[in-house]
């Protein structure tokens, strides 16, 4: 059995077009006739059925729409893969982001607390300065008061 080989002729036939027609014809070999062509009785012309295959599928490899259809499917699988990983970039990047906006959240917390405590003690100071004459004056009265007057 000669395998014809026309379509290696075309120097721009891409590698993996070729490398697909040969597998499916090895495929198709072996699931038709794997068996018997390891025989040793198997007789020079016993698999010219499989000839029919070979010139269907080298039709199919052959027509220029095959091609046409899978340069755009390459370009489209191109295409995905691009959009894939600005995707994975972009989750990557948010990523960095949360965890960025976590520690300065957890970070803000830890000094609204302390800010808050400060502002409490300046303000408890503020009402000790603010009143404390005037509670000072008082005291005084009273102290005059009890000494001179209820004792």
């Amino acid at each position: 059995m000669v395998l014809s080989t026309s379509i290696y002729r075309y120097d721009g036939y891409p590698r993996k077009l070729a490398f697909s027609y040969l597998n499916e014809i090895s495929n198709e070999f072996q699931q038709s006739h794997g068996q018997d062509a390891l025989s040793v009785s198997a007789r020079p012309f016993g698999f010219s059925s499989f000839d029919n295959f070979l010139s269907k599928t080298k039709k199919i490899y052959q027509d220029q729409r095959v091609q046409s259809n899978l340069d755009r499917l390459n370009n489209d699988l191109t295409d995905v893969k691009k959009v894939m990983t600005k995707n994975i970039e972009d989750l990557l990047y948010r990523g960095d982001s949360l965890d960025k906006m976590s520690d300065l959240s957890s970070s803000l917390k830890m000094d609204s607390v302390k800010y808050r405590k400060r502002a409490q003690r300046i303000n408890f100071d503020a009402m000790i300065r603010q009143y404390a004459v005037i509670g000072g004056l008082g005291l005084f009265f009273m102290i005059i008061i009890y000494f001179r007057y209820l004792r």
